[in-house]
């Protein structure tokens, strides 16, 4: 059974809960923001109180994690903001502590345990420390893709193709078609705003969309930046002439599960810059 599509909610209006993470960290608070019934494969926002500390080992699944706001170590390795890594399932990690607090986005490739027999992993598939900040940007991606963007590759999985990354785009910009992936698209919204096919989204949200499924055009009046993931493969694009022409300031109508519908409504506005 696949994930709900969700498409979007701003993670700002779902509470947070008490969480261990299946006995892995306790005393956490969590987000779910999406997750597989079946695997337990699952995207979150975390929020490690100041002075936490857990034991570290290896898991038995994939963990990636961007850092949000605070900061936090594994072993003697820190993460700051925007700070990222993809540790592969097997691999040894550090004792986790965050001595300020931390709001981590996190996503496991299913349900986590730790184990003592840690399996061999490819090494290509370990992003141990990654400051996002660093990661140069990069453009022409995509010979049809409008002008203006840029994109920080984080991790490509060698095998799978599977992408993350971060995407930042120059205010006043927006887009006349559709487009259609093959693949799952995730994204969470770091700042900046985005009208939509749905909606504006404004930072904190997050939507998980199935392969197939047209959306956009998009715009942004500010500039923004994405934070993206592809599963069941890299991103591929086809362009389509919309369902409905572009437009700023479009209609709140985002696609919920059962469980989202109550944390649907719109994020408030910012307020103004004096």
């Amino acid at each position: 059974m696949a994930r709900d599509w969700i498409e979007f909610v701003q993670t700002q209006n779902i509470p947070w809960s008490p969480h261990d993470l299946w006995g892995l960290r306790p005393g956490v608070e969590v987000r779910v923001l999406s997750m597989d019934p079946e695997t337990g494969a699952c995207s979150l926002m975390v929020r490690y109180p100041a002075g936490f500390a857990a034991e570290g080992g290896a898991l038995t699944a994939d963990e990636e994690f961007l850092v949000l706001s605070g900061s936090l170590a594994l072993g003697d390795t820190g993460y700051g903001d925007r700070a990222y890594a993809h540790l592969p399932a097997g691999f040894l990690a550090g004792d986790l502590t965050s001595e300020r607090g931390a709001t981590v986005l996190t996503f496991f490739s299913a349900r986590p345990a730790r184990t003592d027999t840690p399996a061999n992993y490819d090494p290509a598939r370990l992003v141990e420390h990654l400051d996002s900040y660093a990661v140069p940007y990069t453009g022409n991606f995509h010979p049809e893709f409008p002008p203006g963007a840029g994109r920080k590759v984080l991790f490509t999985d060698p095998h799978t193709h599977e992408t993350s990354w971060i995407l930042g785009t120059l205010p006043m910009r927006w887009a006349e078609r559709a487009e259609k992936h093959p693949v799952v698209e995730e994204m969470y919204l770091l700042s900046g705003e985005v009208h939509g096919d749905r909606g504006v989204m404004r930072p904190g949200a997050y939507f998980w969309r199935p392969g197939g499924i047209a959306h956009g055009p998009y715009g942004t009046l500010t500039g923004n930046l994405y934070f993206f993931r592809t599963q069941g493969g890299g991103l591929t694009t086809e362009y389509e002439a919309p369902a409905k022409p572009f437009r700023w300031w479009p209609e709140h109508a985002p696609q919920l599960p059962n469980s989202l519908k109550p944390y649907g409504g719109e994020a408030p506005p910012p307020p103004p810059p004096w």
